[in-house]
């Protein structure tokens, strides 16, 4: 591998990672974009500004579903400037596939994501990257200091503490789309849905490295927000999930048995008292009769549990996956899986 000295300007020299005379991308940035024809160009000079090699990066714009002139300018852009990608989709499918697809796309070692409408400070890249250097998998942003009206800043703040305690994952921001991610992370972490908050705590559950680092967070100038109260109801829906994959990602039955287990101690009760008054009786027949109703749930939960076992072993056997080996002591000659090592997150073979 050949490499290009430079200078960035700031009495720093880097160099160009260059491989049978192809520019290697070292930095990707994803970039989901609605609405935005505004921002695009400053946002890319300024990234292009504060990224230690101009030439080693690439900047994805995913355009989901704009009805401005959004995607004239990333169009635009790409002419100029020969690292930036554009994605278009047929219509709008939220943020979560517009990372996904980003992710999908990136083929740099260290991943960004962040908001397209100039809140975020390019200027953070490199402490970003300084606080991946010291051995996190994912650098998540902290808004310290919000500009945003009081009605957003207050139940942003009640769900980050309601999710840092439901993930295990403590962070003040899981909201912050300025994140920065080693390849090995985007590559894992699965997105649908509105599960772009919790990029965090999925990386968490996976047992990658995760921090935060305060940002400096900017009001908006340009453009509309896309919060609204609904985003904070399906916010609260995506946390209740993430505490159950938390808990029961790999034994769903634990869950379906602890109700199993409730709904037939009731059951046998109530058949039990049935019975001391007397089936003869209308109060012992209906405490009888209710009773036989809470055993059939029970019963019904319990298989329910065992069908969702039988579908995670299946997933277990297609994928033939183990948890990932962070290192390995002895003899370990017959395990080719791939590895990371802990100490700079590097894929490496056994």
């Amino acid at each position: 591998m050949k490499t290009k000295n430079r200078s960035n300007g700031e009495g720093h020299s880097y160099e160009t990672p260059v491989r049978n005379g192809i520019r290697q991308v070292e930095l990707s940035f994803v970039i989901p974009v609605y609405n935005e024809e505004e921002t695009l160009d400053e946002l890319t000079s300024r990234i292009l500004e504060h990224v230690p090699d101009p030439e080693a990066i690439e900047i994805i714009f995913i355009d989901d579903g704009s009805t401005d002139d959004s995607w004239m300018v990333i169009e635009a852009l790409a002419d100029v400037h020969e690292v930036v990608r554009g994605i278009k989709f047929r219509g709008n499918r939220g943020k979560a596939a517009g990372l996904q697809a980003g992710f999908d796309a990136a083929v740099g070692n260290i991943v960004f994501t962040m908001d397209a409408d100039l809140q975020d400070d390019p200027q953070e890249i490199p402490r970003f990257l300084d606080k991946i250097e010291d051995g996190y998998d994912l650098v998540s942003g902290w808004k310290k200091v919000r500009h945003d009206p009081w009605h957003k800043v207050l139940p942003s703040r009640i769900f980050n503490r309601m999710l840092s305690y439901c993930s295990g994952v403590h962070l003040h921001d899981h909201n912050c789309g300025f994140k920065c991610y080693r390849s090995e992370v985007t590559k894992t972490v699965k997105l649908y849905g509105e599960l772009h908050r919790m990029v965090p705590s999925l990386a968490g559950m996976e047992g990658f490295r995760v921090s935060e680092i305060p940002v400096q967070h900017h009001a908006r100038q340009h453009g509309k927000s896309k919060y609204g109260i609904e985003r904070f109801i399906r916010g609260f829906s995506d946390m209740l999930t993430i505490g159950f994959l938390r808990k029961y990602k790999e034994r769903p039955s634990h869950f379906a048995n602890t109700w199993a287990a409730g709904y037939m101690s009731i059951g046998s009760v109530l058949v039990l008292t049935g019975v001391i008054c007397g089936a003869a009786l209308v109060k012992g027949l209906v405490l009888i009769l209710t009773g036989l109703v809470f055993l059939a749930i029970a019963a019904v939960t319990t298989t329910s549990g065992l069908f969702c076992e039988l579908l995670v072993r299946k997933n277990v056997e297609v994928q033939a996956a183990l948890p990932e080996i962070a290192q390995t002591v002895g003899d370990v000659n017959a395990l080719t899986l791939p590895m990371t090592d802990v100490r700079g997150g590097r894929t490496a073979k056994v």
